[in-house]
């Protein structure tokens, strides 16, 4: 991979890990115009490269992730469980990380054969998109009280690891399902995309370091040159850089705007897709 392809899916990375509009299925598409003929589903740069957004989150909620790691580690010091505000979110993000170490776990070599494809990600990214705006209507009508960050508990965790497992085909996207999870369990908006932003970092984490661990062991894998690791490094650090503005872009945007653009923008991407393989521009595989 040379440095420019590199950096390119570094900013298609940064742009849309954090947009609820699928990273992977951007990057998929992107490597797919650039190599026609080249399968890239089980390209690993696809996964690593999600380690400079997890960065990114690392760096923007340093203070968060440092507050409630230090409440974890004392209140575990004095034997107490989930006792301040601080402990039982770091816990509930533990809990709502579950559903996509289940489901990731059992189904991955299903999830890669069956929606690793153009076909599957146009219609994903349709019918998520749909979900999106059902999940904006629910909250523009609801009439009880929007429940905020403090108010969240086990069972709206659970519930959002739920579709966060779901944005395991590529196309749902990870902050799309998430945030449309917490509008449908009565999150405000901002509560919801901070809730969504924390609960990527296990999963992300977890799913880098694999990728990282299983292209170590291969002897052509993205470690075999230098030129490989510095093209990895190119797309880490820009991923990175471009994820960092784009977490602050969206959480401003979602304190006084709802996911319209998004929507249009996800119906607009899969109907593309659908005219694009029409055509013949890009293959179905």
């Amino acid at each position: 991979m040379s440095l420019w392809e590199a950096a390119l899916l570094g900013v298609v990375q940064g742009l849309t890990e954090f947009l609820p509009i699928s990273s992977t299925a951007h990057l998929l598409v992107v490597q797919k115009l650039l190599h026609p003929d080249q399968d890239v589903k089980d390209n690993p740069f696809t996964v690593i490269v999600q380690l400079g957004t997890l960065v990114a989150v690392l760096i923007y909620f340093w203070k968060d992730i440092y507050t409630l790691t230090r409440a974890v580690v004392t209140e575990t010091l004095a034997k107490r469980f989930a006792a301040s505000p601080e402990s039982r979110m770091a816990w509930l993000i533990v809990l709502g990380t579950v559903p996509v170490v289940i489901v990731g776990g059992l189904f991955h070599s299903w999830l890669k054969a069956t929606f690793y494809n153009v076909p599957a990600m146009a219609w994903v990214a349709i019918v998520f998109a749909l979900l999106m705006a059902a999940a904006e209507v629910w909250a523009h009508f609801r009439r009880k009280p929007k429940v905020e960050e403090v108010g969240i508990r086990w069972p709206h965790a659970v519930w959002i690891g739920l579709w966060q497992a779901l944005a395991l085909m590529p196309g749902a996207s990870r902050s799309g399902t998430t945030i449309s999870g917490g509008l449908f369990a009565g999150i405000s908006r901002p509560a919801a995309a901070r809730f969504s932003f924390l609960l990527s970092l296990p999963a992300v984490f977890a799913a880098g370091v694999k990728e990282l661990y299983d292209a170590a062991k291969k002897p052509d894998g993205l470690f075999s040159s230098s030129d490989d690791l510095l093209a990895l490094g190119v797309g880490l650090v820009v991923s990175a850089v471009v994820g960092y503005a784009s977490i602050a872009v969206l959480l401003r945007f979602l304190k006084r705007y709802s996911m319209t653009v998004f929507i249009v923008y996800r119906l607009l991407l899969g109907v593309g897709l659908l005219v694009l393989l029409w055509q013949g521009v890009l293959s179905s595989k």
